[in-house]
């Protein structure tokens, strides 16, 4: 079940908003369009989290003689 939330953005964000998520802009409405910023944000979380787990690896001297494409092809 989808909830709901209530967000002020000044004119301006509104505007901008409003203009992207019109008839020639690229979404539907604006929930949709805030729903994918959501998502790209996520996204951008969970590979910053990847990034820094593999340093953290790298630093304390895990790691793998194991090419990327040796790894990818064990999948």
């Amino acid at each position: 079940m989808a909830s709901s939330m209530n967000l002020s953005l000044t004119d301006e964000l509104l505007d901008f908003v409003k203009d992207r998520a019109s008839d020639t802009g690229l979404y539907a409405t604006p929930s949709e369009y805030l729903r994918d910023l959501i998502r790209h944000d996520m996204e951008a979380q969970a590979t910053i989290a990847h990034i820094t787990s593999g340093l953290d690896d790298l630093v304390h001297g895990r790691f793998s003689e194991k090419s990327i494409l040796d790894i990818a092809a064990e999948d």
